[in-house]
């Protein structure tokens, strides 16, 4: 079996009942049958703030098991979200039934050890679980109170949020697989608007960590106040191609999207752009993406991917050079390879399925943030929001077309914000156009790091 720590996820004690309960009702297999229990409890507040007053405070506890059930590879799934006794069973049951029902794949199978040893990842704040809840709600009412107050055009505070999370999981098999980890999460959260005269504009910002004592009110309100502010007085942008620098959110939501094309499932069924093109230049030389969850610093890090094997790096472009795609055990069985650590699941009520936890661009030299990214440009279309995501990019044909809105790069330096303009171009060019790559990596919420990025010759429509 893969040994899980036996103080949990980089210290501190682990899920040690839960791993024992996992491993409980996985010894319940019949002959001829695999069986994989996952198992996980977890706890979460938000609180909100609007007008000086807490406009909603909420506090929930969940916990659930997810069984899969492998007999002569057809695959049956159950989930219930209790771990009550009576439960277990019928779960464990209902998992058979429906695997009775599927269609064989020789493909289905459970994950084995595969000899890779965990990192430790700690990713568990104890003090967290300590903080009164009357603290939470301070700190949402003084984030509210800060921002409503840090600048004179500031008209009114959308929402001030604060947040917090912890998910204990424990993940056994009888195919030898035996994973436990924890993780907390908190952050602080701000929308603002700002106006002069009849024009308004809106802003965000956000700070996030393992726990309280990682969160910066200053930083989330100087973040949401600036992105408002500096767009007061946008008008619809001139067209042509120019040079465009995403700034470090816009260029997390360009490697999501980047990042579905390497999953391993795509390529097998034909949603990639990438498929059949390993071993190809498919970006400049400057381009090298990693997906990386032992990064401590990752806001998806993870000691243990969803079927419970190690976590690693996973270099999937080098040098511009495609070098390969992220898998789970039944992916990679179809591709003729072995998982990659990649499995990603939605929790006890999901199946896992390849994909990435934590990418990233290979950083620009030292200090190369915002500033010097734009310097190298000169001039061109400086980009902090974007719309239409979903529905004007396409992972498997890599058209991009999205509207955007920010501030027009002269000599190097912001100048006029712009509004109502649409950039485009395909993800395979923007790849093999990419200009600059920023030093200024920030860990955001989601599945890609943050950095700010610049692409030549996209198509801007505008005026």
């Amino acid at each position: 079996m893969t040994a899980a720590p036996t103080r949990g996820e980089g210290g501190g004690s682990g899920p040690d009942d839960l791993v024992a309960l996992a491993e409980r009702v996985a010894g319940w297999s019949r002959p001829g049958e695999d069986v994989e229990v996952y198992v996980a409890r977890g706890t979460e507040t938000e609180v909100r703030a609007y007008s000086g007053e807490v406009e909603s405070l909420s506090s929930a506890t969940s916990a659930g098991i997810g069984i899969r059930v492998v007999v002569d590879h057809r695959l049956g799934f159950a989930w219930a979200g209790s771990l009550d006794e009576a439960v277990l069973g019928e779960t464990l049951d209902e998992a058979r039934d429906n695997a009775s029902f599927a269609t064989p794949d020789d493909h289905v199978d459970l994950a084995v050890p595969d000899g890779v040893p965990a990192a430790a990842v700690d990713l568990w704040d104890e003090a967290l679980a300590g903080v009164p809840t009357e603290d939470k709600v301070a700190l949402a009412l003084a984030l509210e109170a800060q921002a409503r107050g840090a600048d004179p055009r500031i008209r009114q505070v959308d929402a001030a949020d604060y947040g917090d999370g912890a998910v204990e999981m424990a993940l056994v098999s009888t195919t030898g697989i035996r994973a436990a980890s924890r993780r907390t999460s908190a952050y602080l959260s701000v929308g603002v608007i700002a106006g002069d005269g009849e024009a308004s504009q809106t802003g965000g910002g956000f700070s996030v960590g393992r726990g309280v004592g990682d969160l910066d009110s200053d930083r989330a309100t100087e973040d949401a106040v600036s992105r408002a502010v500096r767009l007061l007085g946008a008008r619809k942008g001139p067209s042509g191609r120019t040079t465009v620098v995403f700034d470090r959110r816009m260029a997390t939501t360009l490697l999501s999207v980047v990042s579905a094309a390497l999953s391993g499932e795509a390529v097998e069924k034909g949603r990639s752009f990438f498929a059949g093109r390993i071993g190809e230049q498919v970006g400049t030389a400057g381009l090298t993406l990693v997906d990386d969850p032992t990064d401590l610093r990752a806001y998806g890090a993870s000691a243990y991917d969803a079927e419970g094997l190690a976590c690693r790096r996973n270099v999937l472009v080098d040098s511009g050079v495609l070098r390969g795609f992220l898998y789970d055990t039944v992916s990679a069985s179809r591709a003729g390879t072995s998982s990659t650590g990649s499995a990603v699941r939605g929790g006890f009520a999901g199946t896992p399925g390849p994909g990435c936890r934590a990418l990233t661009l290979a950083p620009g030299p030292e200090g190369y943030d915002e500033d010097g990214v734009l310097a190298a440009v000169g001039e061109g279309l400086f980009v902090q929001s974007m719309t239409g995501v979903h529905s004007g990019v396409n992972p498997v044909s890599g058209d991009f077309s999205v509207g955007a809105e920010g501030l027009l790069v002269r000599d190097g330096r912001l100048a006029e914000p712009v509004r109502e303009i649409t950039v485009a171009s395909t993800l395979q060019r923007m790849l093999q156009a990419l200009v600059a790559v920023g030093a200024d990596v920030e860990w955001l919420p989601g599945i890609a790091a943050g950095q700010t990025v610049a692409v030549g010759d996209m198509q801007v429509s505008g005026t």
